[in-house]
């Protein structure tokens, strides 16, 4: 895969301990079934699951969400600060921007490639960046921090380098 795209998504797993490592454990175990993503992130630590060449199944089966897109999954279990965990999300994802040279009008949410056959086409996801299941403000204003990030990083800036 030559990735164009980077999806952002929530797990929607609210179990205690269903951290960013659980996720790994399950994907690893194949307790997911076909379903596979390249990063899961939590209030602590980012976690690569696939290398981003390699095709994830976390979008719209065949479609270009799954062919050309880096997936990336953020935790919500109890206990887990989603300040924190949207923080951690953004640089990653600019990070990757940089790394692929991927635009910040191709970061989407889930939300943004239709799921043929299901009613509604759109997910609500990630259900807590949108505004009555679409992208709205709250999208938005994810989107300013990730270019931010962004902008720290192409300008050598150290505000990325902060956990």
């Amino acid at each position: 895969m030559s990735p164009r795209y980077i999806t952002i998504h929530s797990t929607q797993n609210w179990s205690a301990g269903a951290d960013s490592n659980r996720h790994a454990l399950a994907l690893k175990n194949s307790k997911l079934g076909r379903i596979s993503w390249h990063f899961t992130t939590d209030d602590r630590q980012a976690v690569q699951h696939l290398p981003t060449s390699e095709q994830g199944n976390h979008a719209d089966h065949d479609g270009p969400g799954n062919k050309y897109s880096i997936g990336i999954e953020m935790c919500e279990h109890p206990g887990c600060s989603r300040t924190s965990t949207m923080e951690r999300t953004a640089k990653l994802t600019a990070y990757l921007m940089v790394k692929h040279d991927i635009p910040l009008s191709r970061v989407v949410p889930h939300y943004h490639w239709p799921r043929w056959g299901k009613n509604p086409p759109n997910k609500n996801c990630p259900h807590f960046l949108m505004t009555n299941g679409r992208p709205g403000a709250k999208w938005q204003a994810y989107l300013a921090k990730v270019g931010r990030y962004y902008n720290e990083i192409r300008g050598g800036g150290s505000v990325y380098a902060r956990r």
